[in-house]
């Protein structure tokens, strides 16, 4: 049976170095590349990371913003015109998280209390940036 409820497919980030990005996802934030190697042998445009079985983030190169010409001005997106992306996670693998960007020394706020979102007030959440500057919530629920 194919469950047709509205998710949350992908988001595009852009980056400088699509690789370096990957690996900043894969050990600092845990999450699994899909396509890097075929990205790294020049047969796909860019490289994802996997958040979830439903979910990935797209690591698109700047340099491929001129070519961005789905709409107008779509390429005047480069850059970082998204406030932020938010992750929910459980409580060990936000604990796990913060201390895996800690260790590297990436950028973390304080943390906060009963933030709301999608499934009402979190009980913690805090922000982090990527190397590129993209800016992301974690956020555990109860």
């Amino acid at each position: 049976m194919t469950d047709n409820t509205a998710r949350l497919d992908h988001v595009v980030l852009w980056v400088r170095d699509p690789v370096a990005s990957a690996d900043f996802y894969e050990k600092a934030v845990g999450m699994a590349s899909v396509r890097l190697s075929e990205y790294s042998a020049g047969a796909v445009p860019f490289p994802s990371v996997r958040l979830n079985e439903e979910t990935i983030l797209d690591l698109m190169p700047l340099t491929m913003a001129e070519r961005m010409k789905m709409l107008p001005g779509a390429a005047d997106s480069s850059g970082h015109p998204v406030n932020h992306v938010c992750v929910a996670l459980p409580g060990d693998d936000f604990d796990a998280l913060r201390s895996r960007l800690e260790e590297r020394g990436a950028p973390v706020s304080d943390i906060s209390h009963d933030s709301f979102g999608a499934r009402g007030k979190a009980k913690r959440s805090f922000y982090f940036r990527d190397p590129d500057g993209n800016v992301f919530e974690a956020r555990h629920y109860d």
